[in-house]
């Protein structure tokens, strides 16, 4: 057995190919044996892992490969599938969203959108004013269910950008041995589309997976790594720092980020909990459609919600006029028309829905953005 885990996934990488390649010749017996050398390494390998998310990629690459020991110790004639090229590497890599969400549908965050603006809509409609550049990397952090994802969405639909959401688990261990590789590819294509005029947003959600800092890694994670510093460091080169191709990030706990990653970011941007005001808008935007009794005051809702995030908000919301569908179905047997949404479905809705933002968490968020935050100033 391998001292070392960046061993120990060398030894999987090398019984899966040979594995693969057996299959590929039609050596069932040899790709049966290194099929079952590369699961047992990589059940080793689950078991010293850190991250849980990579140890579910882990897990389900062996049991990929049990599927296809059986197929073969039953005969099943099923042809080895895997697919090769730039461009299918870049698929499954990413997921390219269909955006629809506007710019004036994300609620509040008004410093956050102003932040957005000048580095990424502001130099795309007059570049000529920005002679020393822009931000071409921006970090998003703050409390989960507050809006990052939405904002990084929203600012490509304003600019008509191609928006990649990155896997951050698959790009480190889904392809053993490959990590640094895949990395590169994905910067060539995005790099390739912002050649060619049209904006890129790469967008990489829960970073810390793969840049916090850790006790013990793997060596994907490792190569993966330093592969990405370098990346994001050529997005800023000579010949490329004019060319419409972000980094996005988001992080719910930037206080475990590497100081080398933090500091490619020229915006960090803390995207904060909901005000009492984006509240009310926000109780107003998910019930604009609902039927609300005369009882329910959104003034009154918005100061009990203190402490939810936007996400929170319309789980509520969803909760409470569920209460009134099941009340239709079980009791009223679904004749005539539910009930009107009353103070009451809220309040019992609120009595299991707590808060998700404690105020020791929001102490950590403002003392890392005290350190490291990079928004905007007020213009008066």
């Amino acid at each position: 057995m391998p001292s070392g885990i960046e061993d120990l996934e060398g030894y999987a990488v090398r019984a899966a190919n040979e594995a693969v390649k057996y299959d590929k010749q039609g050596l069932k017996t040899k790709a049966i044996e290194r099929y079952d050398e590369a699961i047992r390494l990589l059940m080793k390998l689950a078991e010293f892992v850190e991250s849980p998310e990579i140890r579910t990629i882990y897990l389900e690459k062996a049991q990929k490969y049990r599927r296809r020991v059986e197929a073969l110790k039953s005969n099943v004639d099923v042809a080895y599938a895997a697919g090769s090229g730039q461009d299918a590497v870049f698929d499954d890599l990413v997921v390219k969203e269909r955006v629809s969400v506007s710019w004036d549908e994300v609620i509040g965050l008004d410093d956050v959108k102003q932040a957005i603006k000048e580095s990424i809509i502001y130099p795309l409609r007059k570049p000529e004013l920005f002679p020393l550049g822009w931000a071409k990397g921006i970090l998003l952090f703050g409390p989960p269910g507050c809006g990052k994802s939405l904002l990084a969405a929203a600012v490509s639909k304003e600019i008509d950008a191609e928006f990649y959401l990155v896997r951050i688990p698959e790009l480190i261990s889904k392809y053993l041995g490959e990590s640094e590789k895949r990395v590169e590819r994905l910067f060539a294509k995005a790099r390739e589309i912002a050649r060619n005029g049209r904006p890129v947003i790469l967008f990489f959600d829960e970073v810390d997976s793969v840049m916090g800092v850790r006790d013990s890694e793997v060596g994907g994670e490792v190569r993966a790594r330093n592969q990405l510093l370098t990346e994001m460091d050529g997005v800023l080169t000579k010949g490329f720092d004019k060319m419409y191709l972000y980094v996005m990030a988001a992080t719910n706990k930037p206080w475990v980020l590497d100081e080398p990653f933090i500091r490619r970011f020229g915006r960090r941007i803390y995207v904060r909990p909901p005000s009492f005001e984006e509240r009310l808008k926000l109780l107003e935007l998910y019930t604009a459609k609902l039927k609300l009794d005369s009882d329910v005051s959104l003034s009154e809702l918005a100061f009990m919600t203190e402490g939810h995030s936007s996400q929170d908000i319309k789980d509520i919301c969803v909760d409470a006029h569920n209460r009134t569908v099941r009340e239709f179905f079980e009791l009223r047997g679904g004749i005539g028309e539910p009930r009107p949404i009353t103070k009451a479905d809220f309040i019992a809705v609120l009595e299991y829905r707590k808060p998700s933002i404690s105020l020791e968490m929001l102490a950590m968020y403002e003392d890392w953005s005290k350190k490291w935050g990079s928004t905007v100033s007020s213009l008066y």
